[in-house]
Protein backbone atom coordinates (compact mmCIF):
# COMPACT_ATOMS: atom_id res chain seq x y z
CA UNK A 1 0.00 0.00 0.00
CA UNK A 2 2.81 2.35 0.58
CA UNK A 3 4.81 1.86 -2.17
CA UNK A 4 1.66 2.18 -4.80
CA UNK A 5 0.86 5.57 -2.94
CA UNK A 6 4.71 6.27 -3.42
CA UNK A 7 4.31 5.59 -7.08
CA UNK A 8 1.60 7.59 -7.45
CA UNK A 9 3.14 10.19 -6.13
CA UNK A 10 6.56 9.93 -7.88
CA UNK A 11 4.21 9.93 -11.42
CA UNK A 12 2.18 13.02 -10.17
CA UNK A 13 5.87 15.13 -9.38
CA UNK A 14 6.87 14.39 -12.97
CA UNK A 15 3.42 15.32 -14.41
CA UNK A 16 3.83 18.56 -12.53
CA UNK A 17 7.25 19.37 -13.59
CA UNK A 18 7.25 23.18 -15.19
CA UNK A 19 9.85 24.45 -17.05
CA UNK A 20 11.20 27.83 -16.88
CA UNK A 21 11.64 29.86 -19.74
CA UNK A 22 12.91 33.15 -20.32
CA UNK A 23 12.30 35.19 -22.93
CA UNK A 24 14.70 36.35 -25.47
CA UNK A 25 15.55 39.42 -25.41
CA UNK A 26 17.67 41.63 -28.44
CA UNK A 27 21.30 42.54 -27.45
CA UNK A 28 21.98 46.13 -26.40
CA UNK A 29 25.35 45.86 -28.93
CA UNK A 30 22.87 45.05 -31.66
CA UNK A 31 22.55 47.18 -34.84
CA UNK A 32 18.65 47.28 -35.47
CA UNK A 33 16.95 49.47 -34.29
CA UNK A 34 13.56 48.33 -32.25
CA UNK A 35 10.76 49.97 -34.12
CA UNK A 36 7.81 51.26 -31.97
CA UNK A 37 4.52 51.13 -33.66
CA UNK A 38 2.44 54.35 -33.05
CA UNK A 39 -1.18 53.65 -32.94
CA UNK A 40 -2.45 57.24 -34.16
CA UNK A 41 -0.49 60.31 -36.26
CA UNK A 42 -0.84 63.36 -35.70
CA UNK A 43 -3.12 62.91 -38.78
CA UNK A 44 -5.28 60.70 -37.13
CA UNK A 45 -5.39 63.17 -34.08
CA UNK A 46 -6.46 66.15 -36.12
CA UNK A 47 -9.34 63.95 -37.71
CA UNK A 48 -10.58 63.05 -34.16
CA UNK A 49 -10.56 66.94 -33.11
CA UNK A 50 -12.40 67.32 -36.22
CA UNK A 51 -14.92 65.19 -35.43
CA UNK A 52 -15.46 66.54 -31.99
CA UNK A 53 -15.87 69.72 -33.18
CA UNK A 54 -18.43 68.78 -35.35
CA UNK A 55 -20.34 66.87 -32.76
CA UNK A 56 -20.10 69.91 -30.53
CA UNK A 57 -21.42 72.09 -33.03
CA UNK A 58 -24.35 69.32 -33.58
CA UNK A 59 -25.27 69.19 -29.68
CA UNK A 60 -25.06 73.24 -29.51
CA UNK A 61 -27.82 73.66 -31.80
CA UNK A 62 -29.77 70.99 -30.79
CA UNK A 63 -29.99 72.50 -27.49
CA UNK A 64 -32.08 75.18 -25.53
CA UNK A 65 -35.93 75.84 -26.37
CA UNK A 66 -36.95 77.46 -23.42
CA UNK A 67 -40.23 79.19 -23.81
CA UNK A 68 -40.44 82.16 -21.24
CA UNK A 69 -43.24 81.72 -20.27
CA UNK A 70 -43.90 77.85 -19.50
CA UNK A 71 -47.88 77.73 -19.67
CA UNK A 72 -47.31 77.87 -23.25
CA UNK A 73 -45.74 75.33 -25.96
CA UNK A 74 -44.29 76.56 -28.51
CA UNK A 75 -44.30 73.76 -31.05
CA UNK A 76 -42.11 75.43 -34.03
CA UNK A 77 -39.56 76.66 -32.06
CA UNK A 78 -39.09 72.78 -30.35
CA UNK A 79 -39.86 70.96 -33.32
CA UNK A 80 -37.79 73.42 -36.08
CA UNK A 81 -35.59 72.14 -38.69
CA UNK A 82 -31.97 73.06 -36.56
CA UNK A 83 -33.17 70.74 -33.92
CA UNK A 84 -35.11 68.03 -35.74
CA UNK A 85 -32.52 67.90 -38.85
CA UNK A 86 -29.97 70.07 -38.85
CA UNK A 87 -28.16 69.27 -35.61
CA UNK A 88 -28.91 65.03 -35.88
CA UNK A 89 -26.83 65.33 -39.21
CA UNK A 90 -23.86 67.16 -37.60
CA UNK A 91 -24.11 64.83 -34.84
CA UNK A 92 -23.84 61.68 -37.09
CA UNK A 93 -21.61 63.39 -39.52
CA UNK A 94 -19.04 63.85 -36.79
CA UNK A 95 -19.22 60.38 -35.30
CA UNK A 96 -18.48 59.14 -39.04
CA UNK A 97 -15.31 61.52 -39.15
CA UNK A 98 -14.17 59.59 -36.09
CA UNK A 99 -14.66 56.41 -37.52
CA UNK A 100 -12.56 57.51 -40.09
CA UNK A 101 -10.14 59.20 -38.13
CA UNK A 102 -9.86 55.91 -35.99
CA UNK A 103 -9.96 53.23 -39.26
CA UNK A 104 -7.62 55.71 -41.17
CA UNK A 105 -3.86 54.33 -41.45
CA UNK A 106 -1.08 56.14 -41.95
CA UNK A 107 0.49 56.87 -44.95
Amino acid sequence: MIHSNFLTLQKFNKMSTVKKVTPVTPHKDSHHPVEQSVLFTKDNYKWMVIGLIVMAIGFFLMAGGKSPDPNVFNDSQIYSFRRITLAPILIVGGLIIEIFAIIKKPK
